[in-house]
């Protein structure tokens, strides 16, 4: 094996050539396996699947070395080279791996239509399941709804079984044939009475209640609801409440407001009752009953901030709960109300996304005064720039393309401030590909050189390569030419890769 794939004349005139180079330096093992990720990501994105798989054929980590090839396999067949992807399969020497790679090429290629070299793919693996769902979706799609079914009941295990045939009627609610996904459905409620784990089969009656529902068959949901909740409240573990509550909001959405509250009665977590209470607002929301739904949402706060600590099962989703709860008041246009339950979370990280989610909303709403009190209350630069960046995805979302770039320019602004080097290039990414969507080319450019800048200031080689690699995506999608103060810091990239052979 060559010890560059990547020369060194390369390196110094490309961008993601240059991540590479840097990439195949670094002598740990961990080291080089995170930084090739991005980097055959981006070989893929330009359709070079050779050198994308012998990349990642010099990753010591056997399992991200095959997770690695198993992508580079389904691009192959994404570009009609079958016979490529499974030699990559083959080739692995894992034999998990190999099945996981083998069923994820089986559902590329029956997505593609390529429904013989699926079946083919499927015959080769001693679990074929999940790939027979994938052909008989694609010739449900396709019209061959026969065929489709007949290759449904080759499906061994229930679970596959029914979710084959919620895929299937997915595709009939998509085309506006309700009566053909109702058939559908009720396959899939056959099928899921059969699966034996009892949990696995309330999950898979919830979705199918969900999917009547999306068929406009309320009927049939509160039916599948009725079995789901049966077998809910037999169960004596800590998931029986969760799957009571997915129930309760279930009833709500088919309709039945008395068993919807018949279901949340049964439930004994608090954090449970609150998620459950919030699903109801937002239903009577949707319905235009809009006092019910802050009647709702009320009590779901209450519920939730009278939970004690010896109460709370799961600390994570009590703060999460919080963190819904706020950004529904700013959905439900109670803007101040939000800010102020937001700041009220106890976790950092959940506290900030409330408020970044709060400002987002304020902002499709038009109400700039409370969109900017939600942004200026977070108080780490570093988040207070994403959440800049994602008010700016709010203000062309109302076409308000001039408050966009001025919150990009904000943003970019405070980028300079953050400390950590990995976060400011992440951010100078994101930044260039929204001015680059935003027509501002001039701009997009200003912010990745200063990014190449600030790349060469990191130390780690893995995250310097792999930050990298994530610029020379944006500077491709911008059809940017490298210009000589460019190729200058590439060669000063490829300088300190040679220092570490």
């Amino acid at each position: 094996m060559a010890e560059h794939f990547i020369s060194r004349d390369d390196a110094e005139r490309d961008m993601l050539a240059c991540a590479a180079y840097l990439a195949e330096s670094i002598t740990s093992s961990d080291g080089r396996a995170q930084a090739m990720v991005p980097i055959v990501s981006g070989y893929l994105a330009k359709g070079d699947v050779d050198l994308s798989a012998e990349l990642a054929n010099t990753v010591d980590d056997p399992f991200i070395r095959d997770r690695l090839l198993i992508t580079v396999a389904e691009s192959c067949v994404s570009r009609d080279d079958d016979e490529y992807a499974m030699q990559l399969i083959e080739a692995m020497e894992d034999p998990g791996m190999q099945a996981q790679g083998l069923e994820r090429v089986g559902l590329r290629l029956a997505s593609m239509g390529k429904i013989d070299a699926a079946m083919s793919a499927a015959d080769s693996l001693d679990h074929r399941d999940n790939v027979l769902g994938g052909i008989a979706v694609r010739l449900h799609g396709d019209g061959d709804t026969e065929s489709a079914l007949q290759t449904a009941a080759e499906i061994g295990f229930p679970s596959a079984a029914s979710q084959s045939f919620i895929a299937m009627a997915a595709v009939s609610i998509d085309k506006g044939e309700n009566e053909a996904a109702a058939e559908l459905l009720g396959r899939a409620a056959l099928a899921a009475e059969d699966i034996e784990h009892d949990e696995e089969r309330i999950r898979v009656l919830a979705d199918i209640a969900n999917s009547f529902i999306a068929a406009g068959r309320n009927d049939n949901a509160i039916e599948t609801n009725e079995l789901a909740r049966l077998h809910a409240e037999e169960l004596d573990n800590v998931h029986r409440d969760n799957f009571l509550a997915a129930v309760s909001q279930g009833f709500m959405r088919a309709g039945s407001l008395e068993l919807a509250d018949r279901a949340l009665d049964s439930v004994r977590d608090k954090t449970q009752i609150a998620n459950t209470l919030l699903g109801f607002a937002r239903e009577f929301w949707k319905r235009g009953e809009a006092e019910e739904a802050i009647d709702a949402l009320d009590e779901s706060y209450s519920v939730l901030k009278s939970q004690h600590e010896r109460e709370t099962r799961d600390s994570k989703a009590k703060f999460t709960s919080f963190a819904n709860i706020a950004i529904q008041y700013a959905g439900f246009e109670k803007g101040e109300r939000a800010v102020g339950i937001a700041h009220e979370i106890e976790d950092e990280e959940q506290s900030v996304n409330a408020l970044s989610q709060i400002a987002r909303i304020m902002t499709i709403q038009k109400n700039d005064d409370e969109a900017r009190h939600a942004i200026n209350s977070i108080s780490d630069d570093a988040r207070r720039m994403f959440a800049l960046i994602n008010l700016s995805d709010a203000a062309v979302e109302i076409g308000d393309r001039e408050k966009a770039a001025s919150l990009l320019d904000e943003a970019n602004a405070l980028a300079e401030e953050v400390p950590q080097l990995a976060s400011r290039a992440s951010a100078h990414d994101t930044i260039a590909d929204r001015f680059l969507s935003l027509d501002a080319p001039a701009k997009a450019r200003e912010v990745m050189k200063a990014n190449l800048a600030t790349i060469a200031l990191i130390k780690d080689e893995s995250s310097a390569a792999s930050a990298l690699a994530n610029l020379a995506g944006v500077h491709t999608d911008g059809k940017f030419e490298i210009d000589e103060a460019e190729r200058e810091g590439l060669r000063k990239f490829v300088q300190r890769a040679s220092l570490n052979r």
